[in-house]
């Protein structure tokens, strides 16, 4: 089988994912999954698509992952994963689908505004 890829992205979080057939490794940024993100957390939000289908064990998957923080980055490459498994079989979709897996979460930082400290924020209001 050969190599399907996918890009997932999450805020400032941008994953390049990679999936062909084998053994169940999974590699980010040329290191393990454990050993990037060591938050059992993390680990369980990237592997959601597999588990979901159980296809755990049956495919070797290569993320290049850059930008972000852990949170962004591990929900990128769950986007990429899922979208990477639903080229591989189309019928996959629903099932990702109903999980919400499939969407992208198109919440980001909001731009800073002239004439105030932040996004929102105002300067303290002085009557006199």
């Amino acid at each position: 089988m050969e190599v399907v890829n996918a890009i997932g992205r999450r805020k400032a979080a941008v994953a390049r994912v990679y999936v062909k057939e084998g053994t169940g490794k999974i590699t980010i940024n040329k290191r393990e999954l454990a050993n990037y993100f060591p938050s059992s957390i993390l680990q369980y939000v990237v592997k959601q698509p597999l588990t979901t289908l159980s296809v755990d064990g049956q495919y070797d998957i290569i993320v290049n992952l850059f930008g972000g923080g852990f949170k962004g980055q591990s929900e990128a490459a769950r986007l990429g994963i899922t979208r990477a498994l639903i080229k591989i079989n189309p019928e996959s979709k629903p099932a990702l689908k109903a999980e919400g897996f499939v969407t992208r979460d198109p919440r980001a930082v909001e731009r800073k505004k002239p004439g105030r400290p932040k996004a929102r924020k105002r300067f303290q209001f002085s009557k006199r």
